[in-house]
């Protein structure tokens, strides 16, 4: 399982990358609901979410990268 937003749980749907490309339309709206990976030869490729979800997960992703600038860790900007 992969958690979701707060107090969300969501169980990761899978489609072959033949499922994804035959229901297109399918595979872009089980994705607004909640991730889907895409397997090729039975091994996970891909993964396709909503664009909600990826802006979410890039504002975390800066609040940690910010957090780490500010304690002078690898990601932080040390020019003067």
């Amino acid at each position: 399982m992969t958690q979701g937003g707060i107090g969300e749980i969501w169980v990761m749907k899978t489609m072959s990358a033949r499922e994804a490309k035959n229901s297109f339309g399918l595979m872009i709206d089980t994705a607004r609901a909640g991730p889907v990976q895409i397997e090729k030869h039975g091994r996970g490729v891909v993964v396709v979410l909503a664009v909600e979800e990826y802006e979410r997960l890039k504002a975390i992703e800066a609040g940690r990268m910010g957090k780490q600038a500010d304690k002078g860790g690898p990601s932080g900007d040390f020019r003067s």
